[in-house]
């Protein structure tokens, strides 16, 4: 539970950010007061900043099975997103990207604007359980294709995706084609070796698995041609200038450290946490699906369709009882819209609207859980 302006609340909404791990942020704290440098100087302050940027570094490339020069740091998701689509191709309207029709917004508006700007782009469509079919994946490519992103671990539904296979497929046909995965969602429960996965890049962001807001990752694989979005000073070797957020990297890096330590604990006791609210939202209330549920899921979703009920009404009567949830993804969950990545699996506009998203951390407990569903369970019976 959380404690906000004296209010107890069960927060069971971790797909959209998550509370920090104990001690990341007095990993981060002396670099934010006593150790402020700009670690691109060259006296002892810089020297001290420098030193905990490449450590952290250091850190996240051994989680990612990758070489400390493989790692860019960013502000978060949406730049290593935008830097992975826009990098390979700019410059050159004759390459574009593939995509799937369910991934964030921040890869697939890159799409979109890349489309804009003329580059070649197809978005590619999901089956009913919002699976991806390798084969289609591949065989979307056009002889212009410069990069295929695919989401590890859907943020709105939790679908996990074979991106082993994915890539697999489309270095069959082409093996200059860079595979580029958004992980954002993934860091807590599935293994991230790039090079089991087989990618070229790979997205992360800090505060979805216990680290800072604003603090992000792109691993690059070494050789790959990638354009600056943000040029200036030249730092992270030439591909992504701003002086560092020495505090944001560190604290990046030990919730990434963390994580991967908690993750056999955390698909195990966080799953089991959320198979059990499920099952008793299945036991008692009449006629719900879980959206994404025939496949592959992350242990800490659960997208619930709750027929004759609005997902908007229903989500500020569980507020209004000390619940936080969402309706999707946290970029859109304040404007209404229907869910594209529900409509990309077939749903209609007001089966959308009828849906609602629960996803579990590395905080919640059985106890919070229980009390979640009951509410739940009590409010739709309210409401119908």
């Amino acid at each position: 539970m959380i404690c906000d302006n004296d209010r107890v609340m069960i927060y069971l909404d971790h797909a959209a950010t998550t509370p920090m791990r104990p001690g990341v942020w007095e990993a981060m704290a002396p670099f934010a007061v006593d150790r402020f440098g700009n670690s691109s100087g060259a006296h002892e302050v810089s020297r001290k900043a420098k030193d905990a940027l490449e450590e952290s570094r250091e850190r996240v490339a051994a989680c990612l099975g990758a070489r400390p020069m493989e790692i860019v740091f960013t502000s978060g998701g949406t730049e290593a997103d935008n830097l992975a689509l826009k990098g390979p191709v700019t410059g050159d309207r004759s390459l574009g990207v593939v995509t799937m029709a369910t991934e964030h917004e921040a890869v697939l508006e890159t799409t979109h604007f890349l489309h804009r700007l003329g580059h070649p782009t197809h978005v590619v469509g999901v089956s009913r359980d919002g699976g991806v079919d390798p084969d289609l994946v591949a065989g979307s490519m056009g002889p212009g294709t410069a990069v295929v992103s695919v989401m590890t671990v859907n943020n709105e539904t939790g679908v996990v995706t074979d991106v082993a296979a994915v890539s697999a497929a489309v270095k069959r046909i082409d093996p200059s084609v860079l595979v580029h995965t958004d992980a954002v969602q993934a860091a807590a429960c599935e293994s991230l070796d790039v090079d089991r996965l087989g990618v070229d890049m790979l997205s992360l962001s800090g505060h979805k698995f216990g680290g800072p807001k604003g603090a992000g990752v792109l691993f690059v694989r070494e050789g790959t041609r990638l354009e600056p979005v943000l040029h200036g000073g030249g730092q992270e070797l030439g591909r992504r200038s701003g002086t560092h957020d020495v505090a944001g990297a560190v604290g990046l890096a030990t919730a990434l450290g963390m994580a991967v330590e908690d993750r056999s604990r955390f698909r195990s006791a966080v799953g089991g946490i959320r198979d059990d609210f499920e099952k008793r939202v299945m036991e008692g209330v009449e006629g719900v699906v879980v959206n994404g549920g025939a496949g592959p899921r992350s242990p800490h979703h659960l997208n619930l369709r709750i027929p004759d009920v609005r997902n908007q009404t229903l989500l500020l009567r569980l507020d209004q009882s000390g619940v936080a949830a969402s309706a999707g993804s946290a970029c859109q969950s304040g404007a209404a819209k229907v869910s594209h990545v529900l409509e990309a699996m077939g749903l209609s506009p007001d089966e959308a609207r009828e849906c609602v998203r629960f996803t579990f951390g590395w905080t919640t407990t059985q106890d919070e859980a229980s009390e979640g569903v009951a509410t739940l369970i009590d409010l739709v019976g309210e409401l119908r």
